[in-house]
């Protein structure tokens, strides 16, 4: 027989109980994560990821509205969005390091974190490094001030101005190429200026250190709608954008959740909810040969 004292105790412990998990469903709800218990078991474990039972990824979150800090200091976004889903498929938690691009592919050959997750583009070089999974496509655009003061329409109008680009990722390799195409049709070259991030170079932008900037289409696009710039070039460049791996299991169970996603719809729900292009075909798969 149960004392009062006894049963107060229990109903008291249930509730405590009950309103934590309550909590957790609320805090997940706020992620725009579906809620779902922790698998007791993760799919895949060290040495095939660095630490037990945790996804850590690296991110440059200075692309709103596809990896970005909000107001309150939360990572934000498609991408972080989409980790953590992959995360979760496979029983794991998802942990972010933020680092900028040029640190990410000698970061992840150290094993300072599991996964590149930053949008990083696919290359045949890069593609010899790391185990490269294509989930996105992406294209270059040029930002300029707000009204397009310089009636820039077509990339032939950059020439002899001024560009700011993030340092070492696709951005600056295509910001370049429209240089030596510049110079090929007897034009004036750009005037390149790299930065450590995309933050620091929209900010020069901004204080019309330079008269554009490279972005990526749904970047542009959010900063347009923003009211910040306006989008004057688009659609330069098609481009597949990829996680990243130093460890070949893991690149397949990843591959293995995206499908699970594919399936279930959840990626091409988040996909439309950001008006992001999707990969072509049905099924995902690790794109090149891998490292030697």
């Amino acid at each position: 027989m149960v004392s009062r004292r006894q049963g107060s105790m229990m109903m008291s412990k249930h509730s405590f109980t009950r309103r934590r998990v309550l909590a957790g469903g609320a805090v997940l709800a706020a992620t725009g994560l579906t809620w779902r218990p922790v698998r007791a078991e993760p799919k895949i474990s060290p040495p095939n990821i660095i630490k037990p039972s945790t996804l850590v990824m690296s991110v440059n979150p200075t692309l709103p509205p596809l990896q970005f800090v909000d107001d309150k200091g939360q990572l934000q976004g498609m991408r972080v969005e989409l980790g953590n889903m992959v995360a979760q498929s496979l029983g794991l938690t998802p942990e972010y390091v933020r680092i900028e691009f040029a640190a990410m592919i000698p970061g992840l050959a150290a094993r300072r974190w599991d996964m590149i997750n930053t949008g990083i583009f696919w290359t045949e070089e890069r593609s010899k490094l790391m185990y490269m999974v294509p989930y996105e496509q992406a294209a270059i655009s040029f930002l300029v001030s707000r009204g397009n003061p310089l009636g820039i329409s077509k990339w032939e109008d950059l020439a002899g101005h001024a560009v700011s680009v993030e340092l070492g990722g696709i951005e600056e390799r295509r910001t370049r190429e429209v240089d030596q195409m510049l110079k090929d049709k007897g034009l004036k070259g750009l005037d390149i200026r790299t930065f450590n991030n995309f933050a620091e170079a929209f900010q020069a932008l901004r204080a019309g250190q330079v008269q554009a900037a490279t972005a990526i289409d749904a970047t542009a696009m959010y900063w347009q709608g923003r009211g910040d710039f306006t989008r004057a070039i688009a659609g330069l460049f098609p481009q597949i954008a990829t996680f990243a791996f130093a460890n070949k299991r893991l690149a397949e169970a990843v591959v293995g959740s995206l499908n699970e996603l594919k399936k279930s719809g959840a990626y091409d729900k988040l996909f439309d909810q950001y008006g992001v292009l999707k990969i072509e075909g049905t099924e995902f798969s690790i794109r090149g040969p891998g490292p030697g």
